[in-house]
């Protein structure tokens, strides 16, 4: 179970969080979360190109361990990279200091300057994340398309993902095994949709 759109009352709840940026221009901001994966990011890469879209990477650090050349091909095309933990840890389930770790073992794999940081499955401790802000934006978002989950159709995906979008929208799809068939679906229509509504696709600042 979960919502397509972020609630007002969930977004109260965690006020020193980005869940949409604020603009009124016709501007929507991808996000991608859980690669880098081969293939699959290099699907979303050639994509995004079609459309001179911009979108900003949430890196598992072992899959840029792992894949070194596709996380590369994410910055040879310019797009943001933030940090998604090493290890894909949800912050509930980890004590403060193994979860703040993972997060800096994943900082020095990206070898690179970002301040952009999303927590796996959006779970993260208040005491965590007290932590966290004071060198870092949490991004959330303000749609979430669904595309890992096997309870929608690739069509529901893109339905819903075009119904909550809106200027300023940050857009959550994700660049993972699990999520492929769907978001090979619903991004290039979710591209060409808005394109032709005369939309642009940004990447967030990394500072």
């Amino acid at each position: 179970m979960f919502l397509h759109h972020s609630p007002f009352w969930l977004k109260a709840f965690f006020p020193g969080f980005i869940w949409r940026m604020p603009t009124r221009e016709k501007k929507i901001y991808l996000t991608f979360d859980d690669g880098p994966i081969p293939d699959i990011t290099e699907f979303v890469i050639d994509t995004l190109n079609q459309f001179k879209a911009k979108a900003t990477f949430f890196c598992i650090g072992n899959n840029v361990e792992k894949h070194p050349n596709v996380f590369q091909q994410l910055i040879d095309n310019q797009h943001s990279i933030g940090n998604h933990t090493f290890n894909h840890m949800n912050g509930w389930k980890t004590e403060d200091a193994v979860y703040l770790d993972n997060i800096k073992k994943c900082e020095a794999q990206l070898n690179l300057q970002t301040n952009l940081f999303r927590p796996p499955y959006g779970r993260i401790r208040k005491s965590q994340s007290r932590v966290v802000r004071k060198e870092r934006q949490i991004i959330m978002w303000d749609v979430l398309s669904g595309d890992f989950s096997k309870e929608i159709t690739q069509k529901i995906c893109l339905k819903k993902s075009i119904q909550y979008a809106r200027p300023g929208s940050i857009v959550l799809f994700h660049d993972s095994v699990k999520a492929a068939p769907n978001m090979q679906y619903a991004l290039p229509r979710f591209l060409e949709h808005f394109s032709s509504e005369g939309y642009t696709f940004e990447a967030m600042a990394m500072k």
